[in-house]
């Protein structure tokens, strides 16, 4: 059984709406969270907060084991071959693999919390903090494997339902008792509580979508299905530990040569992030699944399939990222007022990094992943992390926050460039770099209006905001139609596909019907 491109992009809208409006939801609550957590505890304590998470997020990347991804890229995979009966043990394995581990490295978090509060928080006031949050590894890795099975089965729904609960509990939770007096401990305490809800549920929805499917059984050994999920994950796993290794290094190179404060600004501006990441997480989220079931595909199908994704993703995330930078004072000093006074130049520079989703900072990844090549993903996980190892600590030292965000940004760059021209020889991936173009040029034209508004007008900032961003989202809707951006052939087919998904076509009708229009206005108009 092969999909065609047309059905693979049906699931993959259909997923990633699910994955960006639960994805926006809970990104929203936990936005609002972290922010009236840090006002309430002040830059001092909100850095302290943001370290004491270090630990137990530096140890979590010990479970991973490429478990996550291999379930995704599995569930989905079999689900396209129709070997649906092999499914619930996938996941079933998955499931226990990492609970197992989740154990193990608890254990050796709470065991060993005064050595890694002295050593690698250089506070060892902090130990009984990291002791009481390494309680979330063992959730947390229940949940985040239940997410992943939702996603391979193309229930995003649930992930969607899951994710916002966790949100929802960890917020609600942690304001409570942060305003009755608990300080740290009562953010930590909401931080592990959400977690713990949601993992729950997660896991109590999984079973019973399992049971529900459930089919004949495997004539495939149990052993076969370990062998499948470890041999795919064992480089992710590498690669997973390298990748998640970099924010903890950065907060260690932040503790060892910033202080508290930079910590908390740099913390409040990467909570900005957080607003890119309501596209970024669905998007590299749907596209494994997505390129698990082009596999068998002829290298013509992949090739189309990645010119397709790496186009719209860039359409999506290149103006989403220069409506942030213009916009970052004001964002900052809406949220956090003055206090926080570097974040919004620290939001800035970080933006800078999702300029290269033009050559496939984002894609990538999930192609490798989808293909089953992830000794490539390690390759470009292992480039990025040497060049951010080396490059942080002179960086940092010498320019503070923007120093150790520049590094990150060049080690990126050089993992995404080594991932590309791997692609480009080895699977004979094409880059439409005319089309590119457009979409950079559409969206710096596209400023111009905000600009325009923040420099010749006293309007309050939360209006030259709304202003701003909506002359700017209407200026780059009608560029791209009418630098051929976009084609009526493509609107047709997005056409096509939205309208299986009733609340996404409600979204998208007016802007593609407007779209439409100019294509045709433009197209009917006669040449000189």
């Amino acid at each position: 059984m092969e999909y065609d491109l047309e059905k693979v992009a049906e699931d993959s809208a259909r997923g990633g709406f699910f994955l960006i409006s639960g994805t926006a939801l809970s990104t929203v609550i936990m936005a609002a969270s972290s922010i009236l957590i840090g006002r309430f505890l002040g830059p001092e304590l909100y850095g302290q907060y943001t370290l004491i998470l270090v630990v137990p997020q530096l140890l979590l990347l010990f479970t991973d084991l490429g478990i996550n991804q291999g379930v995704i890229k599995f569930t989905a995979s079999l689900r396209s071959k129709g070997e649906i009966s092999r499914i619930p043990r996938i996941i079933k394995y998955g499931l226990i693999i990492r609970a197992s581990a989740g154990i193990a490295i608890f254990t050796i978090n709470y065991a060993l919390a005064d050595l890694f509060a002295s050593i690698l928080l250089q506070r060892p006031d902090l130990a009984f903090y990291v002791r009481l949050a390494s309680t979330s590894i063992i959730f947390q890795v229940i949940y985040t494997t239940a997410t992943s099975a939702f996603v391979g089965l193309d229930k995003t729904e649930y992930n969607a339902l899951t994710t916002n609960i966790q949100a929802t509990a960890k917020a609600i939770i942690s304001i409570a008792l942060v305003l009755l007096g608990f300080s740290i401990a009562g953010a930590i305490i909401g931080y592990v509580a959400g977690y713990v809800i949601a993992s729950l549920i997660g896991v109590s929805i999984l079973f019973f979508l399992m049971h529900k499917n459930r089919g004949k059984q495997s004539i495939n050994s149990l052993s076969d299905d370990l062998k499948i999920l470890m041999s795919y994950g064992a480089p992710l796993y590498i690669s997973v530990l390298l990748s998640g290794f970099i924010p903890i290094y950065q907060n260690i190179v932040l503790a060892i040569f910033t202080t508290d404060a930079d910590i908390g600004n740099y913390k409040a501006a990467t909570n900005f992030i957080a607003l890119m990441s309501i596209l970024t997480v669905p998007i590299t989220t749907t596209l494994l699944p997505a390129f698990s079931k082009i596999t068998s595909s002829t290298n013509q199908k992949i090739k189309e399939f990645y010119k397709i994704a790496n186009k719209y993703t860039a359409m999506i995330i290149i103006p989403l990222t220069l409506l942030i930078i213009i916009f970052s004072k004001e964002i900052v000093e809406i949220i956090y007022g003055s206090t926080f006074q570097s974040a919004s130049i620290f939001l800035a520079i970080y933006c800078l990094l999702y300029f290269s989703v033009g050559i496939g900072y984002l894609v990538l990844p999930s192609l490798y992943n989808g293909l089953g090549q992830t000794k490539t993903t390690l390759k470009m996980s292992l480039i990025t992390f040497l060049v951010l190892a080396v490059l942080s600590p002179p960086l940092t030292k010498t320019y503070s926050v923007p120093g150790l965000i520049l590094a990150f940004i060049a080690a990126s760059t050089t993992g995404t460039t080594y991932g590309l021209y791997h692609a480009v020889r080895n699977l004979k991936i094409e880059l439409n770099m005319k089309t590119q173009l457009k979409i950079y040029l559409n969206s710096a034209i596209s400023s111009i209006p905000p600009l325009l508004i923040l420099n010749l007008t006293q309007l309050p900032k939360i209006l030259n905001v709304a202003l701003g961003g909506l002359l700017y989202l209407f200026t780059y809707l009608t560029l791209t139609p009418l630098t051929k951006t976009v084609t009526l052939p493509e609107l047709k087919q997005t056409i096509t596909i939205t309208q299986k998904i009733p609340s996404l076509e409600t979204i998208a009708k007016p802007i593609i019907t407007y779209q439409q229009r100019l294509l045709q206005i433009k197209q009917a108009k006669p040449k000189i």
